[in-house]
């Protein structure tokens, strides 16, 4: 089979088709005066109806304007409705029905996922607390707190580590020297 390039000059032989084509157009070139007469008025006719019905269709749709303007039917509502008829028509479909069942299962694993996860860290918290290094990391911070509340107040003073803090912040502030020593006449200024 030749496949050939055509341009604009190229010429092809007429075909079945073209042959109907070129016998219309002889049809219509060898038309009676009085046929061509009586398809321009049946031409006239349809115009006529056209423009009629168009003329109807437009009253109608005046009318129809006017009723839902008396029933409060704004464009507005009617996009609502229509949005709202267009989702509940959505969350019946099937695909939606299952593409939701498929993200309630996924968040059920996922909390489910979350919770043993949280219950891991948890435990794995405990078993830090109850091990040497963090026991010994413990005794170290007791011994530190029970050393400073020996130094700043006193051997037995007891109580919690408030306490110490603060009278270590009341002893550090009778140590430091204040301006008391100014009379009363350099306050004024």
């Amino acid at each position: 089979m030749e496949t050939r390039q055509q341009g604009f000059l190229d010429s092809e032989p007429l075909r079945e088709a073209d042959e109907d084509f070129v016998s219309d157009v002889n049809l219509s070139a060898s038309m009676t005066e009085e046929e061509r007469e009586e398809i321009q008025q049946e031409l006239a006719k349809l115009e006529e109806e056209i423009g009629t019905l168009r003329q109807v269709l437009s009253s109608k749709e005046k009318q129809h304007a006017e009723l839902k303007q008396k029933l409060g039917i704004t464009p507005l509502s009617e996009l609502k409705t229509n949005f709202s008829r267009g989702w509940h028509d959505m969350q019946s479909s099937v695909a939606y029905k299952k593409t939701s069942e498929t993200l309630s299962t996924a968040g059920q694993r996922t909390s489910a996922a979350f919770s043993t996860l949280g219950s891991t860290i948890t435990r794995k918290i405990g078993d830090m607390r109850n091990s040497p290094s963090f026991r010994s990391f413990e005794e170290k911070v007791e011994n530190t707190v029970s050393t400073i509340k020996t130094k700043v107040g006193g051997t037995g003073s007891g109580g919690s580590f408030e306490d110490v803090l603060s009278s270590a912040a009341h002893a550090s502030s009778q140590d430091t020297p204040t301006n008391n020593l100014m009379d009363s006449s350099e306050r004024q200024c």
